[in-house]
């Protein structure tokens, strides 16, 4: 029996160190998500690589990764993701969006998105679920969850007829949901710690971020443990399952 078929929108450059320990940012999203039986193919949108018209209809599910792009630019790339999702929506398709993934699903389907007021969010958040998450499933979640953010940009105003899932205290939007389709998560799910020291380092190269900021995020994680495995869960359970989660 042929297992289910999934695809990642790959829209970031895979950094060298995680190329070399995961296998790249797609090999970070198998990791998480993938189950023995299954396909996993991945199309660099960032570089050009979508899937046409026939592929689509092969993939139970899609998954769109962060980026160091802005989810409210108009490169040619981004229009044509735009111009993708929105076909996908018609079709109904699964489709999860993680940080860049979540700005650009909210942009695609009529929302807004733009700078965060409160400015870069990074390190472990603790992201409070909603009332509206509280629906029937089999998958029971407590009320809050720990995760890695890494986001300068925010959604700021959700498409009509979505729904906030969670939000933290820096970020009103940390979760929404379209349907039972789609469903974007502004928090790094797959990240792991090292990850984001690496991704940190990165970012202070380039001077996006504070020398005293870093040393602030870095000294955070010391202490602090994201709900992987939950958030592991919750994915799957979007992606191959039910949408909804209920609190415990």
């Amino acid at each position: 029996m042929v297992g289910k078929r999934f695809a990642v929108l790959l829209c970031a450059e895979d950094p060298d160190y995680v190329k070399k320990k995961y296998g790249g940012y797609y090999g970070v999203f198998v990791k998480m998500l993938g189950e023995d039986g299954e396909i996993w193919d991945v199309y660099r949108v960032a570089g050009g690589e979508f899937p046409d018209d026939k592929k689509i209809g092969i993939y139970d599910g899609f998954v769109i990764t962060g980026s160091c792009s802005d989810a409210h630019g108009n490169d040619g790339w981004i229009c044509e993701l735009l111009g993708l999702l929105k076909k996908l929506d018609s079709m109904k398709k699964k489709v999860l969006g993680i940080c860049f993934g979540h700005q650009v699903l909210c942009r695609a389907l009529g929302g807004k998105t733009g700078r965060a007021k409160s400015g870069w969010d990074m390190g472990v958040t603790t992201v409070h679920l909603s009332s509206s998450a509280n629906l029937s499933s089999s998958l029971k979640m407590p009320n809050q969850l720990l995760v890695i953010e890494c986001h300068r940009d925010e959604v700021r105003e959700l498409p009509p007829k979505a729904e906030v899932m969670a939000s933290s205290d820096k970020t009103r939007i940390e979760m929404f949901r379209y349907g039972d389709h789609i469903m974007g998560i502004q928090g790094h799910p797959e990240y792991t710690k090292d990850i984001l020291l690496h991704l940190i380092d990165r970012l202070l190269e380039r001077n996006f971020i504070a020398d005293a900021y870093a040393d602030e995020v870095k000294a955070s994680l010391e202490s602090l443990e994201p709900d992987r495995e939950a958030w592991k869960r919750l994915c799957i359970n979007f992606l191959k399952g039910g949408i909804m989660m209920k609190k415990i």
